[in-house]
Protein backbone atom coordinates (compact mmCIF):
# COMPACT_ATOMS: atom_id res chain seq x y z
CA UNK A 1 0.00 0.00 0.00
CA UNK A 2 0.94 3.58 -1.10
CA UNK A 3 1.70 5.44 1.87
CA UNK A 4 -0.33 9.25 1.79
CA UNK A 5 3.23 10.94 2.51
CA UNK A 6 4.83 10.25 -1.04
CA UNK A 7 1.98 11.11 -3.02
CA UNK A 8 2.06 14.57 -3.34
CA UNK A 9 6.12 14.30 -4.45
CA UNK A 10 5.14 11.69 -6.92
CA UNK A 11 2.46 13.19 -8.69
CA UNK A 12 4.23 16.93 -8.50
CA UNK A 13 7.16 14.87 -10.69
CA UNK A 14 4.92 12.63 -12.86
CA UNK A 15 3.35 16.42 -14.00
CA UNK A 16 6.54 17.97 -14.77
CA UNK A 17 8.03 14.71 -16.02
CA UNK A 18 4.53 14.53 -18.07
CA UNK A 19 5.49 18.35 -19.59
CA UNK A 20 9.66 17.50 -19.92
CA UNK A 21 7.74 14.36 -22.12
CA UNK A 22 5.48 16.61 -24.49
CA UNK A 23 8.58 18.75 -25.59
CA UNK A 24 10.42 15.66 -26.51
CA UNK A 25 7.83 14.61 -29.02
CA UNK A 26 6.75 18.21 -30.09
CA UNK A 27 10.71 18.65 -30.87
CA UNK A 28 11.86 14.57 -31.60
CA UNK A 29 15.44 16.02 -32.10
CA UNK A 30 15.26 17.02 -27.96
CA UNK A 31 16.11 14.40 -25.16
CA UNK A 32 13.48 13.87 -22.55
CA UNK A 33 15.56 12.27 -20.25
CA UNK A 34 17.42 16.01 -20.41
CA UNK A 35 14.59 18.40 -20.35
CA UNK A 36 13.18 16.73 -17.71
CA UNK A 37 16.81 17.05 -15.31
CA UNK A 38 16.87 20.79 -16.68
CA UNK A 39 13.18 21.55 -15.68
CA UNK A 40 14.11 19.66 -12.61
CA UNK A 41 16.77 21.78 -11.74
CA UNK A 42 15.00 25.21 -12.71
CA UNK A 43 12.04 24.27 -10.35
CA UNK A 44 13.69 23.10 -7.41
CA UNK A 45 16.46 26.05 -7.32
CA UNK A 46 13.67 29.09 -8.15
CA UNK A 47 10.52 27.83 -6.58
CA UNK A 48 10.31 26.76 -2.80
CA UNK A 49 8.62 23.58 -2.88
CA UNK A 50 6.11 22.58 -0.38
CA UNK A 51 8.06 20.14 2.24
CA UNK A 52 5.00 17.48 1.80
CA UNK A 53 6.74 17.17 -1.69
CA UNK A 54 10.26 15.53 -0.51
CA UNK A 55 9.63 12.14 0.58
CA UNK A 56 7.91 11.56 -2.80
CA UNK A 57 10.24 13.20 -4.84
CA UNK A 58 13.05 11.50 -3.23
CA UNK A 59 11.71 7.92 -3.67
CA UNK A 60 11.12 8.75 -7.30
CA UNK A 61 14.82 9.26 -7.79
CA UNK A 62 15.85 6.19 -6.41
CA UNK A 63 12.91 3.76 -7.09
CA UNK A 64 12.15 4.84 -10.37
CA UNK A 65 15.74 4.78 -11.33
CA UNK A 66 16.20 1.29 -10.75
CA UNK A 67 13.16 -0.07 -12.63
CA UNK A 68 13.73 2.03 -15.41
CA UNK A 69 16.97 0.37 -16.44
CA UNK A 70 15.01 -2.97 -16.52
CA UNK A 71 13.09 -2.09 -19.01
CA UNK A 72 15.87 -0.33 -20.75
CA UNK A 73 17.80 -4.13 -20.10
CA UNK A 74 15.47 -5.81 -22.89
CA UNK A 75 17.21 -3.48 -25.80
CA UNK A 76 20.72 -4.70 -25.21
CA UNK A 77 21.37 -7.64 -27.65
CA UNK A 78 25.07 -9.48 -26.88
CA UNK A 79 24.21 -10.79 -31.10
CA UNK A 80 25.44 -7.21 -32.27
CA UNK A 81 29.01 -8.08 -30.58
CA UNK A 82 29.63 -10.52 -33.31
CA UNK A 83 28.34 -8.67 -36.14
CA UNK A 84 30.83 -6.42 -36.44
CA UNK A 85 34.14 -8.46 -36.74
CA UNK A 86 36.12 -10.35 -34.14
CA UNK A 87 39.05 -7.37 -34.54
CA UNK A 88 36.64 -4.19 -34.26
CA UNK A 89 35.03 -5.64 -31.51
CA UNK A 90 38.46 -6.36 -29.71
CA UNK A 91 39.46 -2.70 -30.08
CA UNK A 92 35.89 -1.73 -28.64
CA UNK A 93 36.09 -3.68 -25.58
CA UNK A 94 39.89 -2.60 -24.99
CA UNK A 95 38.82 1.00 -25.25
CA UNK A 96 35.94 0.81 -23.47
CA UNK A 97 37.94 -1.44 -20.22
CA UNK A 98 40.33 1.14 -21.15
CA UNK A 99 38.25 3.92 -20.54
CA UNK A 100 36.81 2.79 -17.45
CA UNK A 101 40.45 2.21 -15.73
CA UNK A 102 41.64 5.48 -16.55
CA UNK A 103 38.26 6.84 -15.22
CA UNK A 104 38.97 5.80 -11.70
CA UNK A 105 42.63 6.72 -11.75
CA UNK A 106 42.21 9.93 -13.15
CA UNK A 107 39.28 10.72 -10.98
CA UNK A 108 41.97 10.19 -7.95
CA UNK A 109 44.22 12.30 -9.58
CA UNK A 110 42.42 15.31 -10.33
CA UNK A 111 40.04 14.96 -6.71
CA UNK A 112 36.89 14.91 -8.79
CA UNK A 113 34.01 13.88 -6.67
CA UNK A 114 34.47 10.46 -7.07
CA UNK A 115 30.90 9.44 -7.57
CA UNK A 116 30.70 12.21 -10.30
CA UNK A 117 33.74 11.15 -11.75
CA UNK A 118 33.25 7.49 -11.50
CA UNK A 119 29.84 8.00 -13.47
CA UNK A 120 30.83 10.36 -16.15
CA UNK A 121 33.91 7.81 -17.23
CA UNK A 122 31.23 4.93 -16.77
CA UNK A 123 28.07 7.09 -18.90
CA UNK A 124 31.64 8.30 -21.39
CA UNK A 125 32.77 4.66 -21.59
CA UNK A 126 29.56 3.10 -22.92
CA UNK A 127 26.10 4.50 -23.53
CA UNK A 128 25.55 7.91 -22.21
CA UNK A 129 22.65 8.71 -19.69
CA UNK A 130 21.56 4.77 -19.41
CA UNK A 131 24.81 3.86 -18.46
CA UNK A 132 25.07 6.22 -15.78
CA UNK A 133 21.15 4.96 -14.83
CA UNK A 134 22.29 2.14 -14.34
CA UNK A 135 25.08 2.73 -12.25
CA UNK A 136 23.65 5.16 -10.05
CA UNK A 137 21.61 3.60 -7.57
CA UNK A 138 24.43 1.32 -6.62
CA UNK A 139 26.79 3.96 -5.46
CA UNK A 140 24.42 4.99 -2.45
CA UNK A 141 25.71 8.23 -2.81
CA UNK A 142 23.94 12.00 -3.35
CA UNK A 143 21.69 11.93 -6.02
CA UNK A 144 22.81 15.15 -6.81
CA UNK A 145 25.94 14.06 -8.36
CA UNK A 146 24.04 11.86 -10.88
CA UNK A 147 22.34 15.30 -12.20
CA UNK A 148 25.50 16.97 -12.68
CA UNK A 149 27.16 13.29 -14.44
CA UNK A 150 24.38 13.42 -16.54
CA UNK A 151 24.83 17.36 -17.58
CA UNK A 152 28.22 16.53 -18.60
CA UNK A 153 27.94 13.56 -20.72
CA UNK A 154 25.04 14.92 -22.69
CA UNK A 155 26.94 18.35 -23.43
CA UNK A 156 29.92 16.33 -24.63
CA UNK A 157 27.58 13.82 -26.51
CA UNK A 158 26.13 16.66 -28.00
CA UNK A 159 29.54 18.49 -29.14
CA UNK A 160 30.68 15.76 -30.18
CA UNK A 161 27.51 14.59 -32.59
CA UNK A 162 28.07 18.18 -33.91
CA UNK A 163 31.38 18.42 -34.41
CA UNK A 164 33.26 14.94 -34.92
CA UNK A 165 31.54 14.99 -38.03
CA UNK A 166 32.93 18.15 -39.52
CA UNK A 167 36.38 17.00 -38.16
CA UNK A 168 36.56 13.69 -39.86
CA UNK A 169 35.42 14.83 -43.12
CA UNK A 170 39.13 16.82 -43.08
CA UNK A 171 40.79 13.26 -43.17
CA UNK A 172 41.16 10.32 -45.58
CA UNK A 173 39.47 8.12 -43.55
CA UNK A 174 37.05 4.97 -44.87
CA UNK A 175 34.15 4.14 -44.14
CA UNK A 176 35.15 1.18 -41.28
CA UNK A 177 37.41 3.69 -39.64
CA UNK A 178 34.94 6.83 -39.78
CA UNK A 179 32.20 4.19 -37.90
CA UNK A 180 34.69 2.83 -35.48
CA UNK A 181 35.73 6.79 -34.49
CA UNK A 182 31.70 7.72 -34.40
CA UNK A 183 30.17 4.51 -32.93
CA UNK A 184 33.43 4.00 -30.38
CA UNK A 185 33.34 7.23 -29.29
CA UNK A 186 30.20 9.41 -29.19
CA UNK A 187 27.99 8.96 -25.62
CA UNK A 188 24.52 7.87 -26.70
CA UNK A 189 22.60 5.65 -29.35
CA UNK A 190 20.82 9.15 -30.65
CA UNK A 191 24.62 10.88 -30.88
CA UNK A 192 25.70 8.91 -32.76
CA UNK A 193 22.82 7.77 -35.41
CA UNK A 194 22.85 11.69 -35.11
CA UNK A 195 26.48 12.15 -36.85
CA UNK A 196 27.10 9.14 -38.81
CA UNK A 197 24.01 8.92 -40.81
CA UNK A 198 24.23 13.28 -41.40
CA UNK A 199 27.66 11.88 -43.49
CA UNK A 200 26.37 8.49 -45.53
CA UNK A 201 23.55 5.85 -45.24
CA UNK A 202 26.69 3.57 -44.82
CA UNK A 203 28.28 5.23 -42.11
CA UNK A 204 24.96 5.78 -40.37
CA UNK A 205 24.28 1.52 -40.03
CA UNK A 206 27.96 0.43 -39.57
CA UNK A 207 28.52 2.99 -36.61
CA UNK A 208 24.98 2.10 -35.10
CA UNK A 209 26.19 -1.52 -35.08
CA UNK A 210 29.17 -0.58 -33.48
CA UNK A 211 28.03 1.52 -30.75
CA UNK A 212 25.07 -1.65 -30.55
CA UNK A 213 27.93 -3.58 -29.70
CA UNK A 214 29.76 -1.10 -26.88
CA UNK A 215 26.11 -0.66 -24.97
CA UNK A 216 26.36 -4.70 -24.64
CA UNK A 217 29.37 -4.60 -22.72
CA UNK A 218 27.27 -2.58 -20.05
CA UNK A 219 26.61 -5.57 -18.03
CA UNK A 220 30.20 -6.87 -17.86
CA UNK A 221 31.07 -3.26 -17.65
CA UNK A 222 29.28 -2.86 -14.31
CA UNK A 223 30.77 -6.23 -12.39
CA UNK A 224 34.03 -4.67 -14.06
CA UNK A 225 33.89 -1.08 -12.54
CA UNK A 226 32.70 -2.78 -9.19
CA UNK A 227 35.97 -4.22 -8.86
CA UNK A 228 37.26 -1.12 -9.83
CA UNK A 229 35.92 0.96 -7.07
CA UNK A 230 35.57 -1.48 -4.17
CA UNK A 231 37.98 -1.48 -1.68
CA UNK A 232 39.83 -4.74 -2.25
CA UNK A 233 41.16 -5.20 1.62
CA UNK A 234 40.09 -8.50 2.72
CA UNK A 235 37.93 -9.14 -0.28
CA UNK A 236 37.11 -12.73 -2.04
CA UNK A 237 36.26 -12.85 -5.52
CA UNK A 238 32.57 -13.31 -4.69
CA UNK A 239 32.38 -10.03 -3.26
CA UNK A 240 32.69 -8.42 -7.03
CA UNK A 241 29.45 -10.47 -7.98
CA UNK A 242 27.26 -8.74 -5.21
CA UNK A 243 25.21 -6.12 -7.20
CA UNK A 244 22.06 -4.55 -6.50
CA UNK A 245 19.05 -6.89 -7.19
CA UNK A 246 17.93 -4.50 -10.24
CA UNK A 247 21.40 -5.10 -11.74
CA UNK A 248 21.31 -9.15 -11.67
CA UNK A 249 17.71 -8.30 -13.10
CA UNK A 250 19.37 -6.34 -15.86
CA UNK A 251 21.90 -8.83 -16.79
CA UNK A 252 19.30 -11.67 -16.42
CA UNK A 253 17.21 -9.92 -18.96
CA UNK A 254 19.84 -9.00 -21.49
CA UNK A 255 20.94 -12.56 -21.57
CA UNK A 256 17.00 -13.84 -21.90
CA UNK A 257 17.18 -11.63 -25.01
CA UNK A 258 20.18 -12.36 -26.53
CA UNK A 259 19.27 -16.23 -26.66
CA UNK A 260 15.53 -15.84 -27.36
CA UNK A 261 13.48 -14.37 -30.16
CA UNK A 262 11.42 -11.46 -29.00
CA UNK A 263 8.85 -9.56 -31.20
CA UNK A 264 10.42 -6.11 -31.82
CA UNK A 265 6.83 -4.45 -30.71
CA UNK A 266 7.21 -5.72 -27.53
CA UNK A 267 11.30 -4.32 -27.03
CA UNK A 268 10.13 -0.86 -29.15
CA UNK A 269 7.42 -0.74 -26.01
CA UNK A 270 9.87 -1.87 -23.19
CA UNK A 271 12.46 0.92 -24.58
CA UNK A 272 9.39 3.62 -24.11
CA UNK A 273 8.89 2.62 -20.87
CA UNK A 274 12.16 3.12 -19.67
CA UNK A 275 12.57 6.24 -21.49
CA UNK A 276 9.45 7.24 -19.61
CA UNK A 277 10.63 5.92 -15.77
CA UNK A 278 13.90 7.47 -16.41
CA UNK A 279 12.73 11.27 -17.19
CA UNK A 280 10.45 10.82 -14.34
CA UNK A 281 13.90 9.72 -12.38
CA UNK A 282 15.73 12.44 -13.59
CA UNK A 283 13.07 15.04 -13.21
CA UNK A 284 13.01 13.80 -9.30
CA UNK A 285 16.74 14.29 -9.23
CA UNK A 286 17.01 17.35 -10.86
CA UNK A 287 14.65 18.59 -7.90
CA UNK A 288 16.94 17.65 -5.66
CA UNK A 289 20.17 19.56 -6.99
CA UNK A 290 21.12 23.00 -6.04
CA UNK A 291 22.49 25.27 -8.35
CA UNK A 292 25.92 25.60 -5.72
CA UNK A 293 26.67 22.01 -6.00
CA UNK A 294 26.07 22.73 -9.72
CA UNK A 295 28.13 24.78 -10.05
CA UNK A 296 31.31 23.18 -7.62
CA UNK A 297 30.80 19.92 -8.85
CA UNK A 298 30.76 20.73 -13.31
CA UNK A 299 33.79 22.81 -12.98
CA UNK A 300 35.67 20.31 -12.36
CA UNK A 301 33.33 17.91 -14.19
CA UNK A 302 33.38 19.39 -17.30
CA UNK A 303 37.24 19.28 -17.32
CA UNK A 304 37.15 15.53 -16.52
CA UNK A 305 34.49 14.95 -18.89
CA UNK A 306 36.63 16.36 -21.41
CA UNK A 307 39.65 14.97 -20.93
CA UNK A 308 37.80 11.10 -20.45
CA UNK A 309 36.53 11.93 -23.90
CA UNK A 310 39.58 13.07 -25.93
CA UNK A 311 41.31 9.99 -24.71
CA UNK A 312 38.63 7.53 -25.63
CA UNK A 313 38.75 9.56 -29.32
CA UNK A 314 42.92 8.85 -29.07
CA UNK A 315 42.39 5.10 -28.22
CA UNK A 316 40.44 4.33 -31.18
CA UNK A 317 42.98 6.10 -33.17
CA UNK A 318 45.61 4.32 -32.26
CA UNK A 319 43.49 0.97 -32.42
CA UNK A 320 42.93 1.89 -36.00
CA UNK A 321 46.43 2.07 -36.59
CA UNK A 322 47.62 -0.71 -35.29
CA UNK A 323 44.59 -3.25 -35.99
CA UNK A 324 42.32 -2.46 -38.71
CA UNK A 325 44.85 -0.88 -40.97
Amino acid sequence: MISKKIVPGILFTALISAFAWGISVLFPFLNSILIGLLLGIIIGNFFKLPSQFSPGISLTGSKVLEFSILFLAFGINYSYMGKIGWQSFLLVALVVFAVLIFSVFLSKKMNCPSTVGWMVGFGTAICGSSAIAALAPSLNKNKEDVGVAMAVVNLFGTLGMLFLPIILALFPFSTTEISLLLGGTLHSVGNVAGAAFSISPEVGEQALTIKLARVALLSPGLIFFSFLTQDNKGKNWKSYFQLPWYLWGFILITVFVSLTEIPQNFINFTAEVGKILLTIAMTAIGLKVSFSSLIQSGKKGLFYGFLIFLFQIILILIGIYFFIN
